[in-house]
């Protein structure tokens, strides 16, 4: 899937995953690829900065931690993170609502 389809979806992606539990950055990464099917398989400078952004946001917080001796963020949804995401999944509906209504259905 192009990156370009992905403009403006991101953000509630990232919303989605996140809603099932914390997770640090690889994790978010793998995650939207299986539950895409492999079709989300975006390198790590497409996300990292995109929950940096949802941070600054308040959408999302992080804390560091260290596994197996290495050092992950860890991020997690907040409260009003959870609000933008059922505010994303309104639009979302009622946008691809109106684009099948346009190109109808096979």
């Amino acid at each position: 899937m192009k990156l370009d389809m992905l403009r403006g979806q991101l953000d509630a992606l990232i919303l989605a995953v996140l809603e099932q539990g914390p997770l640090h950055g690889y994790a978010i990464i793998t995650t939207l690829k299986s539950r895409s099917g492999g079709s989300l398989d975006l390198p790590t400078g497409t996300v990292y900065p995109a929950l940096r952004r949802l941070e600054r946001a308040g959408y999302v917080s992080s804390d560091w931690s260290t596994v197996a001796g290495r050092k992950r963020r860890t991020y997690e949804l907040t409260a009003a993170g959870h609000k933008a995401l059922a505010g994303e999944r309104a639009t979302w509906k009622a946008f691809s609502g109106v684009v099948g209504g346009v190109l109808g259905s096979d």
